[in-house]
């Protein structure tokens, strides 16, 4: 595997988060004002001139001099003094409404965009009626209740602010739920809650730090309000809001009495929300030039059907799937289902490679996801037995089944520019399921890692453990999905139209690579394809399946030269070969897939057959044979061999 690659260029090492951070001047300059404001809230006690309470009539309503630098008020009291002492109670102000809000609305939020079902219903419409309350009628009312407190004001604020950690949490998470890379998550074994903390979080963390910092902004503006009217701080506070109100009635005798608490809160309020704009934009890394990967395919002999037939299969009874009678079913709008797998049975030995193969919308994707236990919502497994290396898969708890996925099954996916974590490096993408699964250390998982990557042909792994996807050309990223799936050495491998996303050369190569591996770790695999030309490259067995059914199922070398359906004879057609004559007209299958609800208990292809005959449109019509079976009541009348050309 070392010649597949011929050349790479190393992409330049990418700044970090705070390095981006001070490349945006004005956002780094407002997180160093925020910065230096939490200091002096923190040491108020210590840096104020005079005591914030002490007065002094004899000095009131000086302007700004040497001895009071930003004059004094009514009674003679400091205003330098008491701006600083009103920062430490606008700062504990925001740190107690923010963190109720954010313990409170984010995990309420999150969860309910991840579970679905009756919870998320419920927590959407009580949050919608909180969000329609306005916060300052709820804190009036909890401040009624309770008695005028900074503190009962704040958790008031808390609990209204929540409703929109909830909101976001929830329509960010949902969003982010169904992502390739978060369900890959899921095949590798990694448990619900470790899915949200290590692949959804940090992809919505952008939007929960805006989010943040508007309502910080927001706290602020509210906390000095509720002052002003005497509903959080007492008189006797040198609170912003309590000095603008004291301010309002000596207006006309000292203009400067509002300026000190005014600017204090628009300051502050301006840097939160622009040092929050730039910690959002550092957060993530923004796709740039990355390695730049060119190859060539190594030059390895076409494999005929017959040659291809004939590569040995590892021994041994015991094979690593065995599906039967698999049904998979969604809520229909009567109230009933809709069948979208019907009785699909598989069998894959140790070493064998089975051709999952089929136009767009027959069921093929659905059951490898049936099999990995991941049907999407509110989808779900009717009946079937779904057997991995003899232990059964269905009925399981997802707890169960976590610790199945990545371990003994791997999976690869179509595209591996979204199968890839984006906020996560490869390296450590990897490494996941070695130290979720084999409880390696985090020296050992990287080793390993590296190990894994130069296996499947990643130049210079060790060096390439700290980019990001981004940064991988489509060939280099689907290795690395490969490597992640075969990381803990499973016995099968579900392998989702693993080239559909790359180019014909990058094709060639990756199927290489699965052949390769295979014939090193002697997984069996399950190719999901729609291209029969890549299950005549690389399949020992072949199942066809049309309309949620396998129709036609055997060896991959007899399926192909002898097809028994009309479908699979007539897919066989309309496959491009190379030794076709010129000003040959590629043949084409009339109409489409019917969606499932128009599917009958007769023959589903009929209407697209050119065989069909009245008694394809009665009854039921079951796949008849063992090794060698196939759905078709005219199975033994036709000669459907003479009209393909075997890709």
């Amino acid at each position: 595997m070392g010649d597949t690659v011929s050349e790479t260029r190393q992409a330049p090492r990418r700044p970090g988060f705070l390095a981006r951070l001070v490349r945006q001047k004005v956002p780094f300059v407002a997180l160093l004002f925020v910065l230096m404001m939490v200091l002096v809230a923190i040491f108020a006690p210590l840096i104020s001139p005079y005591d914030p309470n002490a007065q002094d009539l004899a000095n009131a309503f000086q302007g700004p001099n040497g001895e009071h630098w930003l004059g004094t008020d009514q009674v003679g009291r400091d205003n330098l003094s008491r701006v600083i002492a009103g920062t430490r109670l606008s700062m504990v102000a925001m740190l107690q409404a923010i963190s109720i809000s954010i313990v409170i609305g984010v995990p309420l939020g999150m969860s309910a965009g991840y579970i679905g079902g009756r919870w998320e219903r419920f927590i959407s419409r009580a949050n919608d009626v909180a969000f329609a309350l306005p916060a300052i009628l709820v804190v009036f009312g909890i401040v009624a209740v309770t008695g005028v407190s900074l503190s009962h004001a704040m958790i008031g604020l808390g609990l209204v602010f929540s409703t929109r950690y909830i909101a976001l949490g929830r329509a960010m998470v949902k969003a982010a739920r169904h992502e390739p890379y978060v369900e890959a998550a899921q095949v590798l074994g990694v448990r619900s809650w470790g899915v949200i903390a290590r692949h959804i979080t940090p992809n919505i963390l952008r939007p929960l730090v805006v989010q943040t910092t508007v309502l910080l902004g927001a706290i602020i503006l509210i906390e000095a309000e509720l002052s002003y009217l005497g509903l959080a701080a007492s008189a006797s506070d040198p609170s912003w809001g309590r000095m603008l109100h004291d301010s309002q009635a000596y207006f006309a005798r000292q203009p400067f009495l509002p300026f000190p608490a005014g600017l204090a809160i628009t300051l502050l309020v301006i840097a939160v929300n622009l040092a929050g704009d730039g910690v959002a934009d550092a957060i993530i890394k923004r796709p740039d030039s990355g390695a730049v990967t060119t190859g060539k395919r190594r030059k390895r002999p076409p494999v005929l059907v017959s040659e291809r037939a004939d590569r040995p299969v590892a021994d041994g009874p015991a094979p690593v799937l065995e599906v039967e009678d698999l049904v998979v079913a969604f809520p229909a709008a009567d109230g009933g289902e809709t069948v979208v797998v019907d009785g699909v049975d598989l069998r894959v030995a140790p070493g064998e490679t089975l051709g999952l193969a089929g136009e767009s919308g027959s069921g093929k994707s659905l059951t490898a996801w049936a099999v990995m236990g991941l049907v999407p919502e509110p989808g779900r497994i009717v009946r079937g037995s779904v057997k991995v290396a003899g232990q059964q898969l269905i009925g399981r708890s997802d707890r169960e089944l976590s610790d199945i996925r990545g371990r003994d099954v791997g999976m690869v996916f179509q595209d591996p520019a979204t199968a890839l974590d984006p906020a996560m490096t490869v390296g450590r993408q990897v490494m996941e399921p070695l130290r979720r699964h084999l409880g390696m250390t985090r020296a050992q998982a990287k080793a390993r890692a590296q190990d894994l990557l130069g296996l499947v042909g990643v130049p210079d792994p060790a060096g390439r453990m700290g980019d990001y996807p981004h940064q991988f050309s489509g060939g280099m990223a689907q290795r690395v999905v490969i490597a992640r799936a075969l990381a803990c050495n499973p016995k099968l491998l579900l392998a989702d139209e693993p080239t559909t996303a790359l180019d014909v050369t990058v094709q060639a190569q990756v199927l290489d690579l699965l052949i390769d591996l295979q014939d090193e770790f002697g997984m069996g695999i399950v190719l999901v394809t729609h291209d029969l030309g890549v299950v005549a490259d690389m399949c020992d067995t072949v199942s066809v399946m049309y309309a949620g059914q396998i129709v036609e199922r055997g060896d991959c070398a007899d399926v192909l030269k002898h097809p028994e359906h009309p479908y699979t004879a007539a897919l066989l057609a309309s496959s491009p070969v190379n030794d076709a004559p010129t000003g040959q007209r590629l043949a084409t299958i009339p109409g489409r897939v019917p969606p499932p609800w128009e599917w009958s208990s007769a023959c589903r292809f009929q209407e697209r057959c050119s065989h069909a005959v009245d008694r394809c449109g009665t009854g039921g019509i079951a796949l008849v044979g063992d090794s060698r079976a196939v759905r078709c009541v005219r199975t033994g009348e036709l000669d459907l061999a003479e009209k393909v050309r075997t890709p």
